[in-house]
């Protein structure tokens, strides 16, 4: 359904031409109304109208100077004009503006029908028109970006078969010299796809100087990067001040040196990529260029020794030490004089010495904490380096608790197992936990609390079971009487033995001895 846009200052005839077209034309048009032109075009701002139909005379904005406005709007309405007034000047200016139609009032309805009918035919056509030549340009674009996707990709392809491709996607004015810009998003819209962060991007250009954005190409790259190629590097300044702007949405990018030649795209696209990595060391959004990077020094070692010191602090109550030991490492000083690379090696070597080396030795348990930082271990996660030094300090704090807790509790379990032990060698004299605590020296509270956790049952009834158990086997394989297999077990007389074993078994001990006789 069109919407359709009367503009006139008397309602009556409003109201008239929108009941005249809704006979003829029913269920095709959405009407909107206005009393003048100022009216109309804060309609036009935001309806979306196809067609206006306008008087010319009207206070405040008459309709030839909503006309000339209309020829502003992008996209422009039709427009069909209707005026009492047979004027020359009125309907040259209607001819300058592109209308449609100059009709004269009173309305004949067959003239208008006939107008809107031919009008109907024309934005058809049109419509059509535009669907094949965006459909067209989809295909087009879609094709010169497989295209330079693939040559990105392809090393060592020969010169002629570059310029051939680059022939078939009219892009030889790289000869002429270009420059590549790779940009990477770094806000925090979750929702921030391919689409919305491209149509971002061109809205920006579409405001750089016209001559700066003639001759330009894009593609995303298999790391979900922008790959921007443009002939005038002035383009890329444009987006560089933009970037630094209050209130722009958040992307970094690095810039390769300008180029002059096809056979340089692929070294440039590299130059961008590596430009690219440095903006980790920037504090905020921003763009690195391959010239002030390439001088980086390479020559360094890992160190890899005071990461391994690291890693054996772990759990040893030195916190301070360590934090201190992570700050040398990690010095963005020394981080900024070296190649990118360093950060790097520093990052696999804490994977390798740290982060692995807790997961290998306390085992399974500790997955959980690795898995809350499991971003920690590729720099690439993060967008700037301060983020990640606070991930690995706080990742380390957390694992140096856990090994600390690790370390106690496999203490503990030593020491429980040679409580468990010594219970199972000397139930038959008079034991309390006092006496079992102060053989294993731990404290006495502590003792009972680890025991519970360790066996799943207090130090009494763990006891208990021990002894019933003995006094089980005993009453099924011997012919002690009871009153001597209660003194065996360790129960301080037969009558308190007698209850533990029924309260226990739900039988005697003699009638436990019977049934099993009988079993037997």
């Amino acid at each position: 359904m069109r919407k359709m846009l009367i503009v006139d200052d008397e309602k009556n005839i409003r109201l008239g031409l929108k009941a005249m077209i809704a006979r003829e034309f029913p269920d095709t048009y959405a009407f909107e109304f206005a009393g003048d032109g100022e009216e109309a075009l804060a309609l036009l701002a935001s309806a979306g109208i196809d067609i206006v139909i306008t008087d010319i005379r009207m206070p405040v904005m008459d309709g030839i100077t909503l006309i000339h406005r209309i020829q502003e709007l992008v996209p422009k309405p039709a427009v069909l004009i209707l005026s009492g007034h047979d004027d020359f000047h009125f309907a040259k200016e209607a001819i300058r503006c592109e209308v449609k139609e100059y009709l004269l009032k009173p309305i004949v309805r067959d003239e208008l029908s006939r107008t809107l009918l031919r009008l109907e035919k024309e934005l058809k056509q049109k419509e059509q028109i535009q669907e094949q030549l965006s459909s067209s340009m989809q295909q087009r674009v879609a094709f010169q970006e497989s295209q330079l996707s693939y040559l990105l990709r392809s090393s060592h392809l020969p010169e002629a078969d570059l310029r051939s491709k680059l022939q078939g996607i009219e892009m030889q004015w790289l000869d002429e010299g270009f420059q590549i810009g790779v940009l990477q998003y770094r806000g925090t819209v979750q929702e921030m796809g391919h689409a919305e962060f491209l149509a971002r991007i061109h809205a920006e250009i579409g405001n750089a100087p016209e001559w700066c954005r003639t001759r330009r190409a894009h593609v995303w790259d298999k790391e979900n990067q922008l790959v921007l190629i443009a002939e005038h590097g002035e383009l890329f300044q444009h987006l560089a001040e933009r970037i630094s702007g209050p209130g722009y949405f958040t992307y970094s990018m690095g810039l390769s040196a300008p180029a002059r030649g096809v056979t340089r795209l692929q070294e440039a696209y590299q130059e961008a990529q590596q430009a690219l990595k440095y903006t980790f060391l920037l504090s905020v959004p921003g763009v690195v260029r391959f010239e002030g990077i390439s001088q980086k020094s390479r020559s360094f070692a890992p160190p890899t020794e005071t990461i391994k010191k690291i890693a054996n602090m772990l759990g040893t109550d030195r916190d301070k030490e360590m934090t201190a030991l992570l700050m040398e490492v990690l010095d963005i000083k020394t981080v900024t004089r070296f190649d990118i690379s360093y950060l790097e090696a520093v990052s696999r070597a804490f994977n390798e010495h740290v982060f692995d080396k807790v997961f290998h030795v306390y085992g399974g348990e500790s997955v959980e904490i690795l898995r809350l930082f499991k971003k920690v271990g590729d720099i690439s996660n993060f967008n700037y380096f301060h983020d990640y030094f606070h991930s690995v300090e706080g990742l380390l704090h957390r694992l140096n608790d856990y090994v600390r807790s690790m370390k106690t509790f496999h203490i503990d379990h030593k020491e429980m197992k040679k409580a468990v032990q010594y219970m199972q060698e000397n139930y038959r004299k008079d034991l309390n936990m006092a006496i079992v605590s102060n053989h294993v020296s731990l404290n006495y509270s502590y003792f009972s609390q680890a025991f519970k956790e360790y066996t799943g049952e207090s130090f009494v009834n763990y006891l208990k079971k021990l002894r019933i158990d003995r006094a089980r086997e005993l009453l099924a394989t011997t012919d002690y009487k009871v009153y001597e297999i209660s003194k065996m077990a360790g129960f301080e007389n037969t009558k308190h033995f007698s209850r533990v074993f029924k309260e226990m078994e739900g039988v005697s001990p003699q009638e436990y001895r019977d049934q099993r006789h009988v079993m037997g």
